[in-house]
This record gives structure tokens, C-alpha cells and sequence, in this order.
């Protein structure tokens, strides 16, 4: 058995090309999308990561102001650069770019920012937000999984998934959305991580399988049901490699996985953007998507 690949990439562009409209509707109406960066000391990964989402922004006509603060930047400071973003009309959305300096306090950072403005939808009142159902930005990472899923024609509904991971970019989110009543949701979701001793138990009984522990390597072919889809959510960096969760020889086992290289960073991308394009029509009087 091989598997058959589920690549992010067609799914970023059903995404992109959806939005296209809307952003040109929005500039035609006089409000041009604007999508802040803020980036905190001079981390290269961190610096690259927001290099490519100001180009993207610009690529679609989009505002991109960007803050770059120094290394030695206080909390003080960082939540002052972000207030002046809050209160900027010409900025739809922002993202505090993470990790941050030690000496710098992410989490209060992350809590001064307008949760309407939380463009990764990571702030406590979008978590919020999406345990109880209420619109507002979502998770990229979980919102692209979803979208992968439902666009390479993968029943979610009544099956069972399985997240490795309780990370709160991935896991947790993940397990609340895809519990969610809808036709590209509405699963039985079982959350494990490394602290559960019996862990592979869980994923060799798992429809859907999504690896988001970090753990380069975790899941091995004996760890897949046989036929079953795999989506490898969790990487970690050495250097410039990239180490995944799910081992290459997992695809001789499983029926449908995500590639090691184009899987799910595409769709996290499109759905940050999406975040910024509901998030700009929302402020202007206009109506998001359902």
C-alpha cells in the first residue's frame, strides 16, 4: 500500500482565490486590509517567518505596516507598540511574531492585543470564542487541517480522530474544532500527548490521525491503522532542517497523508489571511462568510 498524498498547496489556492475578490471588493469600497507584523529582537527563523507575510500581504494589495522592536525591548514596551496597533484604524489585524526575548513577558503581550485584531486567533477570547462557537478568528494550523480534510474528500463526520499534541497552536484547538457540528467536522476526538504512557494504543485505533507533539520521528508505521489518514502537523527546526512527527515510512501503512514538505504550512498560511480578510470586513460593515 502507498498512500495518497494530501498536499496544502491546491488548498491555499481555493483559499487565496476566494479571497482575492473580497480584498479587491474591500480597496473598491476605499479600506485597504492592513495585516501588522511585530517581530521583537533579531531571531533569524522568526525574521524570515515575518518576511514572507508581509510579501504575501502585498502580493494580494494588502497594508503591512511592520514594528520591529530591539533585543533588549521591555514587556513595557512591546504592550505600547501593540496599544498604538489597537488603536490604528488602518490595521485590520496583527501578529505578534513568537518566541520573544526572555526578558520580555509573552503572554501579557499576547493579552494586551484587541482579540478582534488576533489574527492567529490564539488570544484567550478567541480560544473562547471557539469552545462555545462563537464566530471569530480561528486557530490557522487547526483551520488548515479542516480545510485539507474536507478538501481531499475525507470523511470527518462520526469518524474517529486521534491528535497527538496539546500544544495551544495546534492541539487543543484542533480537538475543539473538529468536535464542532459541522459537515467537515463533527468527529469523536481523542487528545493524547507524551504524557500518556499507552499513547499509540489510541493512534493505532485512530480514522484520522494528526501528529502535533513536536517530537521528530513519533510516529513510526506501527503506530498507523492500517489504510488510514495522516495528517503531520508537528515539526521542529535544527537549524534550517526540518524535522517532522511522522516518520516517511508511515506512507506505506496509511491511505491518505499529508506530505512531508507542502502539507500543512500552506493552508496555516491561507487561513491567517482569511483571519485578516473577515477580520477587515467585520470592521468595515461587511458580512464574512459563513
Amino acid at each position: 500500500m502507498t498512500a495518497a498524498l494530501m498536499p496544502g498547496g491546491p488548498v491555499a489556492d481555493a483559499v487565496f482565490a476566494d479571497l482575492v475578490p473580497r480584498i479587491d471588493a474591500l480597496r473598491a469600497a476605499g479600506h485597504t486590509p492592513g495585516l501588522a507584523t511585530v517581530l521583537i529582537g533579531d531571531d533569524g527563523p522568526s525574521a524570515r517567518y515575518v518576511g514572507m507575510k508581509m510579501r504575501k500581504a502585498e502580493e494580494l494589495g494588502c497594508h503591512s505596516p511592520h514594528v520591529h522592536l530591539p533585543a533588549d525591548c521591555t514587556t513595557e514596551q512591546a504592550i505600547e507598540a501593540v496599544q498604538q496597533l489597537n488603536a490604528d484604524p488602518a490595521v485590520d489585524a496583527m501578529l505578534v511574531q513568537h518566541p520573544a526575548p526572555p526578558q520580555v513577558d509573552f503572554d501579557a503581550v499576547l493579552m494586551a492585543v484587541d482579540p478582534d485584531k488576533d489574527v492567529d486567533g490564539m488570544h484567550p477570547t478567541n480560544v473562547g470564542r471557539l469552545a462555545l462557537g462563537i464566530p471569530g478568528p480561528v486557530s490557522c494550523t487547526p483551520a488548515g487541517i479542516e480545510a485539507i480534510l474536507a478538501h481531499h474528500g475525507v470523511p470527518v463526520a462520526g469518524r474517529h480522530v486521534v491528535v497527538v499534541g496539546r500544544g495551544v497552536t495546534i492541539g487543543r484547538p484542533l480537538s475543539i474544532l473538529l468536535s464542532q457540528k459541522r459537515p467537515t467536522a463533527n468527529a469523536a476526538v481523542t487528545l493524547v500527548h507524551t504524557g500518556v504512557d499507552d499513547w499509540a494504543d489510541y493512534t493505532r485505533e485512530a480514522d484520522i490521525l494528526v501528529a502535533a507533539a513536536g517530537v521528530p520521528g513519533m510516529i513510526q508505521p506501527e503506530h498507523v491503522r492500517p489504510g488510514g489518514v495522516v495528517v503531520g502537523a508537528g515539526v521542529r527546526y535544527e537549524g534550517r532542517r526540518l524535522l517532522p512527527d511522522v516518520d516517511e515510512a508511515c506512507e506505506a501503512v496509511a491511505g491518505w497523508i499529508t506530505p512531508r514538505v507542502g502539507g500543512v504550512g500552506p493552508t496555516t498560511i491561507a487561513m491567517l489571511f482569511r483571519n485578516l480578510v473577515e477580520a477587515a470586513e467585520r470592521r468595515t460593515g461587511g458580512q464574512a462568510p459563513a
